[in-house]
């Protein structure tokens, strides 16, 4: 029967590399240096989990998706903002404060009232088209009845805002007789949204069952100005 055999360890093998002095310093010179960024990497983490959030819902969103997405992980995004809905309702706050940031940067005061209504307008239409992510958050949102928004007092006092604009473009109009009177400007700003809206939520199945391509640029550009159009009538005296 033949013995097992036995290697002998090196005790060169074994023994740990001690790096020199030298060593170390290349090695502190040449690593990479990691910085504390705290606003930087919850943006990075809100940038990625609007993504998450809009194509699959808040049921469907997978947190270690979002941690690897963004190299972080699943105990710093809790840290950061609690718990998975807090991430939702934080996203939610993102969206309506980037579209009513860049809302208050119109400077409709400087314009007549019809041509700061057309602007207005006009803006939503973009910002839609250019957001869908918002658009199906908004839609996830409504599946839910409003429970997430509902928590948040920055959401409400950011939509106040937009009323407040669209109430002060409309009082602008009626005082110099080029808008017709009782009107609600929330009724107005539902109406501004609602065609705005429809145009990004409903564009897979419209334009399936109507063989229309909604997003050609002659066919955007004609539904841009029609809606346009359509609120300025609306509103004109």
């Amino acid at each position: 029967m033949n013995e097992p055999v036995h290697f002998a360890e090196s005790p060169v093998a074994s023994t740990k590399a001690t790096p020199s002095r030298a060593t170390k310093a290349t090695r502190t010179a040449t690593a990479p240096t990691r910085t504390n960024d705290p606003a930087r990497t919850m943006a990075g983490i809100l940038d990625v989990a609007t993504k998450e959030f809009a194509e699959k819902g808040l049921s469907g969103a997978r947190i270690d998706e979002i941690a690897a997405a963004t190299q972080t992980s699943k105990r710093m995004i809790y840290y950061y903002f609690g718990s998975k809905d807090g991430l939702y309702v934080a996203v939610l706050e993102e969206a309506y404060r980037r579209m009513r940031t860049i809302e208050a940067q119109l400077h409709l005061d400087d314009l007549s009232p019809e041509d700061a209504l057309r602007k207005l307008v006009g803006f939503t239409f973009d910002h839609h088209h250019g957001n869908p992510d918002f658009i199906r958050l908004v839609m996830s949102e409504n599946m839910q009845r409003g429970e997430y928004l509902a928590q948040s007092k920055l959401i409400q006092k950011l939509n106040v805002s937009v009323i407040d604009t669209v109430r002060k473009l409309y009082e602008r109009g009626l005082a110099q007789g080029v808008f017709r009177a009782q009107l609600d400007p929330v009724d107005i700003h539902a109406s501004i949204s609602a065609l705005t809206f429809f145009n990004v939520s409903n564009q897979h199945t419209f334009d399936l069952i109507f063989k229309r391509n909604s997003h050609a640029t002659k066919a955007l550009t004609a539904r841009r100005d029609n809606i346009i159009e359509m609120i300025v009538r609306f509103v004109r005296k």
